[in-house]
Formats: C-alpha cells, structure tokens, sequence
C-alpha cells in the first residue's frame, strides 16, 4: 500500500503542475490505506504542498514577469486557507465523512470541465476585465473563498485559480499555471502548519507522498510545454466517480 501512495503522489504532483486536482488521486489512496477522512485529508495537504512549490519553481521565470498587482492575491490565500483549515479541525468525523463523497464528486466536476476552461482561457473571445481596485477587491474575495474550500478539502482549487486569472487578464497558460501554483502553496503550506500544530498528519505516509509529489510536480513543469494530459485527465475522472460512488453507498 505504501507503494501505491508513493506513486499516487508522484501522479499527483505532475496533475497539480498542470492544472490541479492531484488530490483525487492521493486522498483515495490515503483512505484505501485505512486512514480515518480527517487525517488523510492534513496528510494530504501536508504531503502535496513541496510538490506544489516545486511545480511553481518549474515556472519560475515566467512567474517573474508578472505585473505585480497580481501579488496581492497571496495575502487572501492565506487567510481563507487558515479559515478551512480551523473549520476542519472542528467539524466532527462523521460529519466530514458523510461530506467527503460529496467533495469529491464536486472535485471531480470541475477537474471534468478543466479542458474546457483551458480552451477558454487561451482565447481571445473572452470578455476582459479592466483591473482597477474595485476588480481586485473582487478578486481578493473570490481567492479567499477558494482559500477557505483550499484549507478545507483543496481538490480543484488550481482550476478554480486559473479561471480568475484569465479573466483578469493573464494571457500565458504556462505563467497562469506558475502563480497558480504559488498561491497553492500558500493554501496547502498554511493548512499544513495548522495540520500539525494540530496533531492531525501520518508522518509515515505524508513523508512518502511528499517525495512522490516533488518528483512528479518539477518534472512536469518541464512536459507541460509539449504533452498533451488527456488520458491522464480521463482516468482522474473515472477514479474520483469511482471514489464518489463507493463512499456514497456507504453512507
């Protein structure tokens, strides 16, 4: 089974680098190990946040080219982050475990419709937003939702990312998949400190997935430019559903 997680994590980390939602495969994989929802759910925030930096690391240089307005969606990401993640600590176990089928089928929804944006994302159909302080304040309040669902559970929140910043004007998928990627690792970093703080990480597991997770998110960075993801994205799909379906009828 440790095996399985290792490789789970490495699959995860090259998913995240992309376009996110690598956690339908290693939250799976966490329970299918016997650990309580909980626990896999900080083990796995804890475990992914050095793959999220090194897949940001990977997209580094376009990353510095951004207009620095941008910056200002780090400070939300923090503060929603901490927010889910205290509200975690607080919901009671089997309270998470009965919403858990239905994070993820929601997670998987929108890892469904991921393409999809992406293609939006690289048009220039879209209706653009000017950004003023209004916009941004706007923005800000968007993040610290996405911060607060991040802390919480965290599947899907690149996807969530990416669409807000095409419409804020960021025309690079390759720079939008960077930032992404930093701001998620501001998400998972800060819900993984509280995680520990808390007591709530399997050290043996989380240290295996981190591994995993660095290998897979820095060596996608550099495929991303040229390989397409689809099958991948495919069988995401078709194990977050499975993952949905098997926890619904234990409910």
């Amino acid at each position: 089974m440790e095996l399985a997680i290792f490789f789970a994590a490495i699959a995860a980390g090259m998913i995240n680098s992309i376009a996110g939602g690598g956690t339908l495969l290693t939250f799976p994989a966490l329970i299918w190990a016997g650990h309580p929802p909980i626990v896999a759910n900080a083990t796995n925030s804890f475990a992914l946040t050095p793959g999220a930096w090194s897949s940001f690391y990977g997209y580094r240089r376009e990353v510095r080219e951004m207009p620095r307005r941008f910056f200002v969606l780090m400070i939300p990401s923090l503060l929603g982050s901490l927010v889910g993640a205290i509200l975690l600590r607080l919901t009671p176990p089997p309270t998470f475990e009965f919403l858990v089928p239905f994070l993820i089928l929601f997670a998987t929804g929108l890892f469904t419709v991921q393409g999809t944006i992406q293609r939006w994302l690289r048009t220039g159909e879209r209706v653009r937003q000017s950004v003023t302080w209004q916009w941004m304040a706007g923005a800000s309040g968007y993040q610290l939702l996405v911060g607060i669902y991040g802390g919480y559970f965290g599947a899907g929140i690149g996807i969530l990312m990416l669409a807000v910043l095409g419409m804020m004007g960021l025309e690079n998928i390759h720079q939008m998949n960077g930032f992404k990627n930093l701001l998620g690792t501001l998400v998972n970093g800060t819900a993984a400190a509280y995680f520990v703080v808390a007591g709530l990480i399997e050290w043996r597991s989380a240290t295996l997935m981190a591994i995993g997770a660095i290998l897979g998110g820095y060596g996608a960075a550099g495929v991303a430019r040229r390989l397409s993801q689809q099958w991948v994205r495919r069988i995401v799909i078709l194990i977050g559903l499975g993952m949905s379906l098997s926890l619904l009828l234990r409910i």
